[in-house]
């Protein structure tokens, strides 16, 4: 079973980066600005807009609101990626968001709280 760091690379921080990427465009940054605030590549940034990377995560709409912040605070030069990056991630272990993309893509138990609360859980 994978963990939930495993989750938070291979899901998590590519739909992160698509949300970015396209709050950063529609701030009209052109691709090689969006690819370096997000220290990724151009060809990256052309997948994301594209939605060819990340397309199986969709955030709702409260972690929606904290990537526009997120996003804002970037342009803004305010924080750089990492801690935005870092931020969300955080927030979204929190909501148990990591947990949701967690079930959907392993067979966890239902008594896990891992994610959320660092412990071992009851089951």
């Amino acid at each position: 079973m994978k963990t939930p760091q495993e989750i938070t690379v291979w899901y998590i921080l590519p739909a992160l980066r698509r949300e970015l990427t396209i709050e950063l465009k529609n701030r009209n940054l052109l691709q090689k600005q969006i690819a370096k605030v997000l220290d990724v590549t151009e060809p990256a940034v052309s997948q994301y807009m594209r939605n060819k990377r990340a397309k199986t995560v969709e955030f709702p709409q409260d972690l929606k609101k904290e990537i526009h912040e997120s996003a804002n605070n970037m342009i803004d030069d305010l924080t750089c990626h990492r801690f935005e990056l870092q931020k969300l991630i955080t927030q979204i272990k929190r909501s148990g968001f990591l947990c949701k993309i967690h079930r959907k893509h392993e067979n966890v138990p239902k008594c896990c709280n891992v994610c959320i609360n660092n412990q071992k859980g009851e089951c």
